[in-house]
């Protein structure tokens, strides 16, 4: 009997299957260091004790977005070792700050499949929580990814589509215990912009740009535990390149948008997001910002923002995003409709 692991395949899928992932990963102030180090992240709240403790938190929390590679990572070796891509994420929300010195876990369910019609390879959806180690929820996210076949014969299973919600209802936000920006400083915040300066339609070219480096991306996906082969090994691939993780990109993106959202503090929720094209090493990124919504939490100062955040090769440009054929423009990396919290 072998005593390795090959990774699952289309066939290997179930509907309602259930897959407890390996392994547990205590999170340290070493992946905060780490995280800094590859992404130009400055949001004062993920950078300072003592302005989380100002805004009602007990310490700085790990970001959101970091904490959600950790859950990611976990699942990449049952859900996404042999996927082609990763295609998307709905009904994504952080339930609970993870701090250093939490461990986390990951479970997910199959709530869905469709073989694709060259019969090579199908859509595996999943709902993935992340749990603390006193079991409670962290986050929770749908994704579904396209999957090779190990047997071409092997017969396509009933096709199911999850209902998935478009977009995650404000009222289904989840604000952090004791969370208080009525003192809010936004001096050392960096900005000035508050809620009410937020205009639904409002356009933001984050101005930055950074070029994606082959090492930072193999330090990041070892960093998350992330083996999937398309990000390891270039040999899957004919032009020889590794395929750059797509939450990479998701995290460089939310790093540059700090330069006009530096007080969008909290990342709460997912609404949708595609990896519309691939990155390589070498590209060189920008991102603008589009708000598509606002909504009160009922949290002392605090309100939140619905963002569309775009990662494009080169810069913002013209905001344009798909193309007159209906498909997206092929700078366009990254499509990512997210909720944030933000000071009123």
């Amino acid at each position: 009997m072998s005593k390795t692991f090959a990774g699952n395949f289309f066939e290997d899928y179930s509907l309602g299957q259930t897959i407890t992932h390996a392994v547990p990963r205590t999170v340290t102030e070493g992946d905060r260091a780490l995280y800094t180090a590859l992404y130009p992240t400055r949001f004062a709240l993920y950078s300072s004790d003592e302005f989380a403790r100002a805004s009602g938190l007990p310490a700085s929390p790990l970001e959101d977005i970091a904490a959600f590679h950790v859950v990611f990572g976990k699942t990449v070796p049952d859900v996404s070792l042999n996927a082609v891509a990763n295609l998307g994420y709905a009904e994504g929300r952080f339930l609970k700050p993870v701090y250093p010195g939490d461990t986390l876990t990951s479970t997910s369910e199959v709530i869905g499949l469709k073989q694709n019609s060259n019969g090579k390879s199908g859509v595996v959806y999943v709902r993935t929580t992340g749990t603390n180690q006193r079991g409670e929820p962290v986050m929770s996210y749908c994704r579904w990814v396209m999957v090779r076949k190990r047997n071409l014969d092997a017969p396509a299973p009933e096709t199911v589509l999850p209902d998935l919600a478009p977009s995650v209802a404000a009222a289904d936000l989840v604000v952090p215990e004791g969370l208080d920006f009525s003192t809010y400083d936004f001096a050392l915040a960096g900005e000035p912009h508050r809620w009410g300066d937020y205009e639904v339609g409002e356009r933001i070219d984050h101005v930055d740009r950074v070029t994606i480096e082959e090492a930072e991306h193999m330090i990041a996906t070892r960093l998350w535990q992330n083996t999937s082969k398309v990000h390891f090994d270039a040999t899957l691939r004919e032009d020889g390149r590794r395929l750059i993780y797509g939450g990479h990109v998701i995290s460089m993106a939310r790093a540059l948008s700090f330069n006009g959202l530096a007080n969008a503090q909290i990342v709460a929720g997912i609404n949708a997001g595609a990896h519309a094209n691939p990155c390589f090493a070498g590209d060189t990124i920008g991102a603008w910002s589009e708000v598509l919504d606002k909504a009160e939490t009922g949290a002392p100062g605090v309100g939140a923002l619905r963002l569309r955040t775009l990662a494009v090769k080169g810069g913002a440009g013209d905001f344009s995003i798909k193309g007159t054929d209906g498909k997206y423009r092929p700078d366009v990396l990254l499509d990512l409709d997210y909720w944030v919290f933000i000071p009123m």
